[in-house]
């Protein structure tokens, strides 16, 4: 039968379909890995990849084998949790962390638990949500920090703090002159959204009443990975974006009260959790995790109330 390390490299290759980075990614000469897949193969009576082609593609057969040899490894990798990290603040703890939520809430906690907890390696990726829920579904992350709720029955959610939305105005804009804003006062003609695929997007069509791309009428159609982005189109003087409270709080004192607007009651709002999958073994760090993230948050956001704010699915 294939070894742990035999399945590795297949799994390495099936993921680059090509030898060469399959080999980097798993840190060995390409001869050894092609070697050690090859010997798997006549084990197995298989061949797993065809060669000829490129990139390389997973034969049918090797298909089926892949998938057993991923819930293999899955379980496996379940026997070292079992025996020393489910009690224990200590060993690998992989991360994915939504865009809109990585610039601002990473660097609150980062230094502080690496030094609480020096026996933890962390590794944190930045990711869009469906690529998280797949990445927990493959067992490829051991946690997510993103937006909820999912409406996933795989996936456990732990609420961390809910997180009211901005109007930020452009100085020309109607919008300006409001002191809070109504969302029917919202106009699709002037609002700047970022790219599809980031679930604070689809919030913001939703606080919009926008159904669809093409309601957004603007002559000049611009979409960002960034909400950074979305704040210099916005100050050049253009339009209107929606912020969370965490990317407002580095705005010069002046546009904060001149260009940032807050919402009539009930505010939107998100809601922003840790989420594993139901089979998660490493509660210990996710305790720490949850601690620390929790912990290093402003005080205006430990102090929300339900009934002021409206939470706005994704």
């Amino acid at each position: 039968m294939p070894t742990i390390t035999q399945l590795q490299y297949i799994l390495a290759v099936q993921k680059n379909r090509h030898f060469g980075r399959a080999a980097e990614e798993c840190h060995v000469s390409q001869p050894s890995l092609s070697a050690q897949i090859q010997k798997a193969e006549e084990e197995l009576g298989v061949i797993l990849f065809d060669r000829s082609k490129k990139p390389i593609l997973t034969t049918e057969k090797g298909k089926k084998i892949i998938e057993q040899a991923k819930l293999i490894l899955r379980e496996h990798s379940k026997l070292y949790d079992l025996g020393t990290e489910e009690h224990l603040v200590a060993g690998n703890f992989h991360l994915g962390v939504i865009p809109t939520l990585s610039s601002y809430v990473v660097p609150l906690f980062i230094e502080s638990f690496s030094k609480k907890y020096p026996k933890v390696s962390l590794r944190i990726s930045e990711m869009k949500t469906q690529d998280i829920v797949r990445a927990l579904h493959e067992d490829q992350l051991d946690a997510g920090l993103l937006v909820t709720p999912l409406h996933d029955s795989t996936i456990t959610e732990r609420k961390l703090f809910l997180e009211p939305f901005y109007v930020f105005a452009s100085d020309d804009h109607e919008l300006i002159r409001k002191k809070a804003v109504k969302d029917t006062e919202l106009d699709a003609n002037s609002v700047w959204l970022l790219e599809e695929g980031h679930c604070f997007r689809d919030q913001v069509i939703r606080v919009c009443s926008l159904r669809n791309k093409s309601q957004v009428l603007q002559n000049v159609s611009f979409e960002s990975g960034s909400l950074e982005t979305l704040i210099h189109i916005v100050r050049r003087g253009s339009g209107y974006t929606l912020l969370p409270h965490l990317a407002t709080l580095e705005l010069p004192e002046k546009e904060k009260k001149k260009n940032l607007k807050k919402f009539q009651k009930p505010v939107p709002t998100r809601e922003v959790s840790l989420v594993y999958s139901r089979s998660f073994l490493k509660q210990a760090v996710m305790d720490a995790l949850e601690e620390e993230i929790t912990s290093h948050l402003p005080k205006e956001l430990k102090n929300i109330k339900s009934s002021q704010i409206e939470v706005v699915e994704i």
